[in-house]
């Protein structure tokens, strides 16, 4: 059995669609980041670099696995079913390249951009053309490469296809269109679709407090 701890973040959607696509069943568990609970001793003693999402696995005799790092646990969830990771070769070193460019590059493109924009107090210009070119720059690098195959590792959906899609989603704070990206724009299209994404979307969204 599994148990999520997560809130409505870029890398806290990936896990949960991950887990949903492999058919696992899981316990989401909210911790409301905008009120500090990632902080909290409960929550740091799962994850000391508090930051969500966490998975805990527990087995059969209660002894559990703690895995934080969405990228990590995106690999553990598909080596445990062999499904959205080839196992070899090839096809399985470019889903790597597509989760190391998404973690070296894009994925803190897009937050940096999005910070310094919405909470940096005095924003320096520089910081604020640096992180938002870069931004748009990874975009294109990634509408480049769909401009030669369905999804982003090759012809077949896999994990890395997961990864992208967190901070596609939530583009609206870096303040990311699709406009001039048709490729990522069709393919964002068609990952939203699929049924195991649009009850993730639901759940996670759930989770922010309505006021």
């Amino acid at each position: 059995m599994f148990d999520v701890y997560a809130f409505a973040t870029p890398n806290s959607v990936k896990v949960t669609i991950a887990l949903e696509e492999l058919g696992f069943p899981y316990t989401l568990h909210g911790v409301n980041v905008h009120k500090g609970e990632q902080k909290t001793p409960e929550f740091l003693a799962l994850n000391p670099n508090g930051k969500v999402p966490v998975l805990v696995e527990t087995n059969e005799a209660r002894r559990m696995f703690v895995l934080a790092e969405s990228a990590a646990i995106l690999v553990f969830l598909a080596e445990k079913t062999g499904e959205l990771l080839p196992a070899a070769g090839q096809a399985r070193a470019r889903v790597f390249e597509q989760l190391f460019f998404h973690a070296s590059g894009l994925s803190p493109a897009f937050g940096q951009s999005g910070f310094f924009q919405r909470f940096a107090a005095t924003p320096e210009p520089i910081a604020l053309e640096r992180f938002s070119t870069e931004a748009n720059r990874t975009l294109h690098v990634l509408d480049t490469v769909l401009a030669k195959s369905w999804f982003v590792a090759g012809g077949e959906f896999t994990i890395a296809d997961i990864a992208h899609f967190g901070w596609l989603w939530r583009r609206g704070f870096p303040n990311i269109t699709l406009d001039d990206t048709p490729h990522v724009a069709r393919w964002y299209a068609d990952i939203e679709s699929r049924p195991a994404v649009q009850r993730v979307i639901a759940r996670i969204e759930a989770l922010v407090p309505q006021d």
